[in-house]
C-alpha cells in the first residue's frame, strides 16, 4: 500500500513540470496500460450469520485495453491477476477467496490533447468469486461466493509522458453485492463495495 502510494505522488510530481504542452498526435486509437490497483473493500460489508464481518484489500498487477472513439471518448477493458481476500466474522478469519472483477467502460477526457487531462467514465463490472476455503470455523466446510453484476464509476488524471507514453492515477467505485452460501444455506449478503485504486502507465500503438 505504502509503496503504491509513493509512486502516485513520484509520478504526479515528475510530470508537474511538462505544464499544458500538446502531446504531439497519434494516429493509432489503441492504448494499452500496464499497472497496478488495489482493491479496498468498505470496511463493514454486511451481517453474515448474525457476524460482522469485513474483507482484506488486495493488491495486483492490471492491463487495460483503450480505444478511441474521439480524442475525448473512448471505451476501455480492465483485467488483472486474481484478486486474493480474506473475510473476517467478528474479527477473526473466517473464509479466504479469490475473485476476478473485470471491468467495461466508457471515458470522457475534459482536456484532450493536453498534458494534464483529468477524465471520468462509467461502465459495467462482473466479479467472478472461486478457490474459496472456509477457516477456524468453517474450515471444511462448502463456502461460496455469488458472482455479481455492477455499476462502476471511475476517475482519474492522464500525464503525457510523450506522444506515445502516458501516466496514469485513476479510482474506481464498484457496486458489488454478493450472496454468501455455507453447505448451500444462505448466510447473507456481503456488500463489498470497493474502491479500485491504482497507477498504469499507457502505450499508444
Amino acid at each position: 500500500m505504502s509503496h503504491l502510494k509513493h509512486l502516485i505522488i513520484a509520478g504526479v510530481l515528475c510530470a508537474a513540470p511538462l505544464g499544458n504542452a500538446v502531446a504531439q498526435s497519434v494516429e493509432s486509437p489503441w492504448i494499452v496500460h500496464v499497472g497496478a490497483h488495489v482493491v479496498d473493500p468498505k470496511s463493514n460489508t454486511g451481517d453474515l450469520a448474525g457476524l460482522s464481518s469485513s474483507t482484506t484489500r488486495s493488491l495486483r498487477p492490471s492491463v487495460s485495453v483503450e480505444y478511441l472513439l474521439t480524442p475525448s471518448w473512448s471505451v476501455e477493458l480492465l483485467a488483472a491477476l486474481p484478486f486474493q481476500h480474506d473475510v473476517r466474522l467478528d474479527g477473526q478469519r473466517a473464509v479466504g477467496v479469490k475473485q476476478l472483477p473485470p471491468v467495461v467502460g466508457v471515458n470522457y477526457r475534459f482536456l484532450a490533447g493536453q498534458t494534464v487531462s483529468p477524465f471520468l467514465g462509467v461502465g459495467v463490472n462482473y466479479t467472478h468469486f472461486f478457490d474459496t476455503k472456509g477457516h477456524n470455523a468453517l474450515d471444511g466446510t462448502n463456502v461460496s461466493l455469488g458472482d455479481t453484476w455492477g455499476i462502476a464509476w471511475h476517475g482519474g488524471v492522464d500525464i503525457a509522458l510523450n506522444a506515445r507514453w502516458t501516466f496514469t492515477v485513476d479510482a474506481r467505485w464498484i457496486d458489488i453485492d454478493s450472496k454468501v452460501k455455507v453447505d448451500g444455506a444462505r448466510v447473507g449478503t456481503a456488500h463489498l463495495d470497493p474502491w479500485v485504486y491504482g497507477v498504469s502507465v499507457g502505450y499508444r500503438f
